[in-house]
């Protein structure tokens, strides 16, 4: 044998193999473990691929040591994580070059090259094939007049095509869609290829011709270079064609220039730039329109996300997090002219947010300043949130050990400076101060719970000017409550089945002395929603400018059914009702009481159902006895019997409440749902982000229907098609952004899976709008080179 430099051959004989084998079976191993190997690491060093051993296997082996060896019939060898078969192999030891003939097959880190005429050198991975067929690990696979080994990650094809289509075993099988070239370029280790002269065909039709070079990605690695175009079409804009140009700036940073040109309106310059540090991660966003011939003037919008989290081994303090969330546009008009522009920027409250938190064990933190930006409709008016500059928070929570045991204590001062325009507002700016200090002592237990709370809210008022007869004012405010519950369990057996029943009945009592409140300003209070959660809660008022009078019980029930197995839940059943001794004095702005506030409440009542895995159902009912009716009411189902098969649907309905106030009633349907069902094609449970195998329709989504309006207030509708490696989506959206404006945008998708897509994405509304949306393809862990193993 030569040095390490040469190959060390270990040649393969059945006769010996089966000499061996009786002896080995009566070999004891006793202690025999496993061990991590580096021979199934993903990525092999080229040292150890030059100093693996290799093994040969044949029919007929003749030769000179160290000079020649020849192998016919069946000859296959192996070296490292390359695999080469073929009726005759030639191998010049000098060189360690091998030339392979009739019927080659090359297998490498889960690239397969297949042909007749193969001429390669092992050490270095150097060498040519004349008209191979080729499959890369990422998919992508073709076919050639000649490819040429460059090593192990670089390799070249002559008058060759590219497709990530599987290959049937017909001889007149054709790729759906190809790349054809001169010449290909694959850069593995950049995990890019480049192509000259190129025309990108779908079946018979060519669709693309350019006769410079193009680019185009291996695998899911980011790369700089243009992305492919958008088309779109809406009612607002007209006709749309965006380029988008990304730009790879770093491994943790990248840009995204997008200049869109749009029938109606002009040319919108788009920018996006993300970053993401070892503390710190940031997406900045930018669009400018300079004339839009619509308006005859200049649209902008910027959106700036960033947060970050700063510490110090070398002292005791703690963490301190800064969060910025900064949004503006324009003009009014902004969010219903451009309607696929990002969610926070077609809103009509804009924020723009800095804050900063710092945490030291029970201590926490809180400079903040908040600003809106409030798009007004003139049929829609709307009152705008006040700006806070700045506001300052200071919480405290501990836990004594006394003689009574663990109370648990909690302290919060706030101070804000809330500023708005008085002519929106109708009441003056002011400085708040607001405290308020808390303790109680749980006691908890396997059977149920008691926690007594003490509660005192102190709030002082200091007005930018003279605000019923004083520049200041102030409220003290303190809360007794009591919560209670206990759990009872049973087993059941129901249907031949055993399970287990709770019941837990929960009673919350409060007591909020009434202090009059009718001449402060309100600058962040509102009625809480009438819901579970705010039945057992001590304020009746979400913030801090109200605190609600109260003399009242909630009694509550509840009852579970549970798997006594796995402890999951199948039903649930609630019910809960407040009892109020005393009427509530205390109102929002000194008008009546809130239509929560009665003496007996209405009743609560809620189920969940999950009969199985494949069905849920929930159900909230807001009954009034009174009047013996539901004044609210909503009930939700989902059927998911399996992947890309989701269907939802929901009622909701909101009576009137007050004079003046319709009330809703809607109905909301989504789906997605394969065609191919109604012929009973059921297609193939391939996995998640496979689809479910080729030539396969889905029915995709989403109907929101206001019985109130007697219209569709938004609504989706779209086919999909899967073709294996392609996939064609057509979407319509219409949706509502006033009282009589709507907007229609059609998005037609063309995608080539695994390279690239034409046309407007609509996937992000997809995935957005229709519950349980399925991608039929996304990647789910990449490939491995064991995936192709010869």
């Amino acid at each position: 044998m030569r040095s390490a430099l040469a190959m060390r051959f270990f040649v393969l004989a059945g006769a010996c193999l089966s000499q061996a084998a009786p002896a080995l079976a009566q070999t004891p191993m006793q202690g025999l473990q496993l061990r991590a190997s580096p021979m199934l690491a993903e990525k092999r060093s080229a040292q150890s691929e030059r100093e693996a051993p290799a093994f040969v296997q044949g029919d007929r082996l003749e030769g000179q040591s160290d000079v020649q060896l020849v192998i016919e019939g069946g000859a296959q060898l192996r070296q490292g994580s390359t695999a080469l078969r073929a009726q005759r192999l030639q191998i010049d030891e000098p060189t360690q070059t091998v030339q392979a003939a009739g019927q080659v097959r090359v297998a490498r880190v889960g690239h397969v090259f297949s042909g007749q005429e193969l001429r390669l050198r092992m050490d270095s991975f150097e060498g040519f094939f004349l008209r191979p067929q080729y499959r890369f690990l990422s998919g992508g696979q073709g076919q050639a007049q000649r490819f040429d080994f460059q090593g192990d990650q670089r390799m070249s094809a002559q008058a060759a095509s590219y497709t990530t289509c599987e290959r049937d075993n017909e001889e007149s099988w054709k790729p759906a869609w190809q790349l054809l070239a001169d010449r290909f370029d694959f850069d593995f280790e950049a995990e890019s290829g480049q192509a000259t002269n190129v025309r990108l065909r779908f079946y018979d039709l060519t669709v693309l011709a350019w006769p410079g070079s193009v680019s185009f990605p291996l695998s899911t690695r980011r790369k700089s270079g243009f992305l492919p175009p958008s088309y779109g079409v809406d009612t607002a804009s007209g006709l749309s064609l965006a380029v988008p140009y990304y730009l790879d700036i770093a491994p943790n940073r990248d840009a995204t220039l997008t200049p869109t040109v749009m029938s109606k309106r002009g040319v919108d310059l788009g920018a996006e730039l993300r970053y993401l540090e070892r503390s710190d991660q940031g997406t900045l966003r930018l669009n400018v329109l300079p004339n839009d011939r619509l308006n005859g003037r200049e649209r902008w919008a910027y959106g700036f996300v960033h947060s970050g989290r700063w510490t110090t081994q070398t002292s005791s303090w703690g963490p301190l997090s800064y969060n910025l969330n900064l949004n503006r546009v324009s003009d009014d008009d902004y969010w219903r002219d451009f309607p696929r522009q990002s969610k926070v920027l077609t809103q009509r409250l804009l924020p723009s947010d800095v804050s900063l938190a710092w945490t030291q064990g029970d201590v926490q933190a809180s400079f903040r300043t908040l600003q809106w930006q409030t798009l007004q409709d003139p049929q829609q008016p709307i009152v705008p949130p006040y700006d806070r500059l700045p506001q300052l928070v200071l919480r405290h929570t501990g836990f004594w050990n006394t003689a009574l045991g663990g109370v648990e204590s909690a302290f919060e001062s706030d101070f804000t400076r809330f500023s708005a325009l008085r002519s929106r507002t109708q009441q003056t700016n002011a400085d708040r101060l607001y405290v308020r200090a808390q303790v109680s002592r749980p006691w908890v237990g396997p059977a149920g719970y008691i926690t007594p709370k003490v509660q005192l809210h102190l709030t002082q008022y200091s007005f930018e000017e003279v605000w019923r007869g004083a520049r200041s004012a102030g409220r003290g405010v303190p809360t007794f409550s009591l919560d209670s519950g206990l759990v009872f369990e049973r087993q059941a057996s129901w249907w031949g089945n055993a399970f287990v029943q709770t019941l837990e009945p929960r009673a919350f009592y409060v007591y909020t002395p009434y202090r009059q409140q009718s001449g402060l300003p309100n600058y962040d209070s509102a009625e809480n929603s009438f819901s579970f959660a705010t039945l057992f809660a001590e304020n009746s008022f979400v913030g801090n400018d109200r605190i609600a009078d109260a003399h009242l019980v909630t009694l509550g029930l509840t009852s579970r059914v549970l798997r006594p197995d796995s402890g999951a839940e199948l039903l649930r059943l609630g019910m809960a009702q407040r009892v109020r001794f005393a009427d509530q004095g205390v109102t929002l702005d000194g008008g009546p009481p809130p239509v929560n506030a009665e003496r007996i409440s209405d009743l609560m009542f809620g189920a969940t159902v999950n009969a199985s895995e494949q069905w849920s159902l929930d159900l909230i009912s807001q009954y009034n006895p009174k009047r013996r009716q539901s004044q609210r009411l909503a009930l939700a189902s989902r059927y998911h019997p399996s992947p890309y098969r989701v269907l939802t649907s929901a009622y909701r309905l909101q009576r009137p409440v007050t004079t003046g106030d319709s009330g809703s009633e809607q109905l909301d349907v989504g789906w997605q749902w394969p065609i191919n069902d109604l012929w009973g094609d059921r297609g193939q449970n391939l996995g998640p982000g496979r689809g479910q195998g080729g030539r396969r329709w889905y029915s995709v989504g989403r109907l929101n229907y206001s019985v109130t309006d007697g219209r569709l207030v938004d609504s989706l509708l779209g086919l999909e098609y899967d073709g294996c490696c392609w996939i064609a989506r057509a979407v319509l959206q219409r949706s509502y952004s006033g009282v009589s404006r709507a907007n229609t945008q059609i998005m037609l998708q063309l995608e080539l899976v695994g390279f690239s897509s034409i046309g407007n994405n609509p996937l992000g509304t997809l995935k957005n709008n229709i519950p349980r949306y399925q991608y039929l393809r996304d990647q789910v862990s990449p490939p491995s080179r064991f995936s192709n193993y010869d």
